[in-house]
C-alpha cells in the first residue's frame, strides 16, 4: 500500500521537461564603467518571413522584441540612449518595426508579461535606423557591438535586418570624481574602518585611537565614530577622555534622531564614571 502511495505521488508531482521554442539568454556588457545587462528570448526563422507588412513580425505593430517573457535591461549607472537620458535601473523594451525606421521603447520593469506594457508610457523613446544585410540571421540575437570607453551599440539582428540602438556613458566625470577622492587622501569612514579594524581584532590601541581622531577631529564627525574613539579610550583606561568622547556622541545621536546610540552612551558614561 505504502509503495502505491509513493508512486501515485510521484505520478503526480513529475513533469516532463522539453526544450524551450525560444530559448532564454543573458548578455552582459561594461561599457566604460558601466555595467549593462540584457535578459531575453530568441526565436528562430524557420522558414518564415520576419520583418515585412505580412510577416511574423509586421511593420507598425509593438513587438516583444524577443519571444516569450517581456525582453529586459538594467542598467547600472544613469545612461543617454539617443537623446533621450535614462536613469540607472530595470527597464522592458519593446520595439515598433517599420520599413524606414524602429521607434525603441523603455519602459520602467514591473512585469515580465511583454503584453502589460502595450498601453503603458515609455520613459523614453527614440527612433533608428535598421540596415539590411545579406547574411540571414536564423535565430534572433542581441549583442553590443563598437564598445568605446563612452558608448555602445545594442545590436538587435533577425533574418536580413539588424538594427543598433546607441548608448552613451559618462565616464570623464567619473573618472575625474575618482582621481580627486584618490588623490585627496583616504575618507573619514576610511579612517573609521581602519580603526575599528585595529580596536576589534585587538591590535595596537594607539594605532587604532591615532586613525579613529583622524575621522573625529573634523567640522561635524559621525555619532558613531565618536563613539568608536570613546570605546578605544575606555579600553586603554583613559575613562575621564572617554566620557568626554561618549557624551560628544550622545549629543550627536540626539540631534540624528539615533535613541540606540544614546542609549548607549549613557549606560557607558555610568559605567566608566565609576572607574575614574
Amino acid at each position: 500500500m505504502l509503495t502505491l502511495a509513493v508512486a501515485l505521488c510521484y505520478c503526480v508531482d513529475a513533469q516532463i521537461k522539453t526544450p524551450a521554442a525560444s530559448t532564454s539568454a543573458k548578455i552582459m556588457q561594461t561599457v566604460g564603467l558601466t555595467d549593462f545587462t540584457v535578459e531575453y528570448s530568441r526565436p528562430n526563422m524557420k522558414g518564415r518571413k520576419i520583418f515585412s507588412a505580412d510577416g511574423l513580425v509586421p511593420y507598425g505593430k509593438m513587438w516583444r522584441t524577443g519571444a516569450n517573457q517581456a525582453t529586459k535591461i538594467t542598467i547600472a549607472d544613469d545612461v543617454m540612449v539617443g537623446d533621450s537620458k535614462l536613469a540607472a535601473g530595470t527597464y522592458a523594451i519593446t520595439t515598433v518595426p517599420t520599413a524606414a525606421s524602429w521607434t525603441v521603447h523603455f519602459y520602467e520593469h514591473n512585469s515580465t508579461s511583454w503584453s502589460s506594457y502595450t498601453e503603458a508610457t515609455p520613459v523614453a523613446a527614440v527612433k533608428v535606423s535598421p540596415m539590411s544585410s545579406n547574411c540571414s540571421v536564423e535565430t534572433y540575437r542581441m549583442s553590443f557591438e563598437n564598445v568605446t570607453d563612452t558608448s555602445a551599440d545594442l545590436v538587435m539582428a533577425w533574418e536580413n535586418t539588424s538594427v543598433p540602438v546607441k548608448f552613451t556613458v559618462d565616464v570623464d566625470e567619473r573618472v575625474m570624481k575618482n582621481i580627486e577622492q584618490v588623490l585627496a587622501g583616504p575618507s573619514g569612514n576610511d579612517y573609521y574602518n581602519a580603526a575599528s579594524y585595529y580596536h576589534t581584532s585587538g591590535k595596537d590601541k594607539m594605532k587604532a585611537l591615532e586613525l579613529i581622531q583622524k575621522a573625529t577631529n573634523v567640522d561635524k564627525p559621525k555619532f558613531w565614530q565618536v563613539r568608536r574613539e570613546a570605546l578605544i579610550l575606555a579600553d586603554m583606561g583613559k575613562f575621564a577622555e572617554a566620557i568626554k568622547a561618549a557624551d560628544k556622541s550622545m549629543q550627536l545621536a540626539k540631534a540624528a534622531g539615533n535613541d540606540g546610540y544614546v542609549k548607549m552612551n549613557k549606560e557607558s558614561i555610568a559605567a566608566w564614571a565609576m572607574k575614574k
